[in-house]
């Protein structure tokens, strides 16, 4: 992550300079973003190269740099900015204070000061920003100080509009918990094919404390290739992990329907084995919603945790189902679970050509 941070500073380093440079077409398509976080408010600048501001104002960009004809277009830089660079709190759209505007001579820039009134300390800060949409390689910088320490740093532009920090403290704690604990769950909820995995897992029936065995041992599987692919320290592509996730579907709706009535349950093992395959395709989801570095730990243990109570809420509809079923017809409950069987192992099948192909 240091390096990564470095790399960034560098760029922004070697884009500032060229920026401050004349030029003659449009030299830096880019913006400058700073965000300060404190208990009572989020202050900052935003710069915007004149350029990019000419071009929404239908002006000349030289005029901006002129204080008195700057001011004439504040309220129409103000309303621009306000439309198109957004931040989120905790779930709560924050208010902006335009503090100032004024021109960057030095930087043929406009440079605005800005001022977020808060009424809590903010756990999870969510910045939007899409200033000029008519120029694809347009990119904002974004630069998040806390306590006065830089503590993040990113790109936005093109299809990445969005950043996303969690502030250290037992609020950014709490909403690192928070989401992606909801993300585990939606996972689970959204996805057919793990779903369809557990449910063939459960359809031979058992104790309580066998179908939570059950699901544990494939808790315990996905938890650690989740993990490890989480942090990069295993991370397999995902043309091998998609289809062997379909394979183990296709498995386990045939070994049910193979299944010898005495014959010895080893779905515990089963699902401790694949669910180390389908921890590399949950790692795929974090990947895209982006671990914070300060709270590792808490976000793969929150996400794991959300997978399982969407997996427990699973196990307990698919269970109680299947024994009320039985309860009142034996023969009835076979040939569910035998067309249920196959069901999941033709669904697999058709997951596992999709993927290949």
């Amino acid at each position: 992550m240091s390096g990564r941070l470095s790399m960034i500073r560098l760029w922004m380093w070697l884009l500032a300079a060229v920026w401050a440079t004349p030029a003659f077409a449009h030299p830096a398509p880019f913006s400058y973003l700073e965000v300060r976080l404190s208990t009572s408010a989020i202050e900052g600048t935003l710069v915007l190269h004149d350029f990019d501001v000419a071009h929404e104002l239908n002006a000349a960009p030289e005029t901006l740099l002129d204080p008195a004809t700057l001011q004439r277009h504040a309220s129409a830089i103000t309303a621009f900015v306000l439309e198109r660079l957004r931040m989120n709190a905790d779930g709560r759209e924050l208010t902006w204070e335009i503090a100032a505007i004024r021109a960057a001579p030095e930087r043929t820039a406009v440079e605005i000061a800005y001022r977020v009134p808060l009424r809590a300390t903010v756990g999870h800060l969510t910045i939007r920003a899409a200033l000029f949409p008519y120029d694809p390689n347009h990119q904002t910088f974004v630069n998040v100080y806390e306590e006065g320490q830089l503590k993040h740093q990113e790109v936005l532009g093109g299809a990445h509009t969005t950043c996303e920090y969690y502030t250290g403290g037992r609020q950014g704690a709490f909403a690192v918990f928070k989401a992606f604990t909801a993300a585990g769950i939606h996972h689970i909820a959204i996805g057919p094919d793990h779903i369809l995995f557990i449910v063939g897992l459960l359809l031979l029936g058992g104790s309580v404390l066998r179908l939570l065995g059950i699901v544990s041992a494939f808790t315990i599987g996905h938890s650690i290739t989740l993990s490890l692919a989480a942090l990069n320290i295993v991370a397999p592509p995902a043309r091998i992990i998609e289809p062997a996730i379909a394979l183990s579907i296709v498995y386990v709706g045939a070994d049910n329907l193979l299944a010898t009535k005495g014959a010895r349950d080893v779905r515990a093992l089963i699902a401790l084995f694949f669910g180390l395959v389908h921890g590399f395709g949950f790692a795929s989801v974090l990947r895209e919603i982006g671990l914070p570095a300060r709270a590792l730990g808490i976000s793969l243990f929150s996400f794991n945790l959300g997978v399982e109570i969407g997996q427990a809420v699973l196990v307990v509809i698919v269970a109680s189902l299947l024994a009320l079923v039985r309860m009142r017809s034996p023969v009835v409950a076979k040939h569910v679970v035998t067309a249920a069987s196959v069901i999941v192992t033709l669904a697999g099948t058709y997951w596992f050509v999709q993927r290949i192909w």
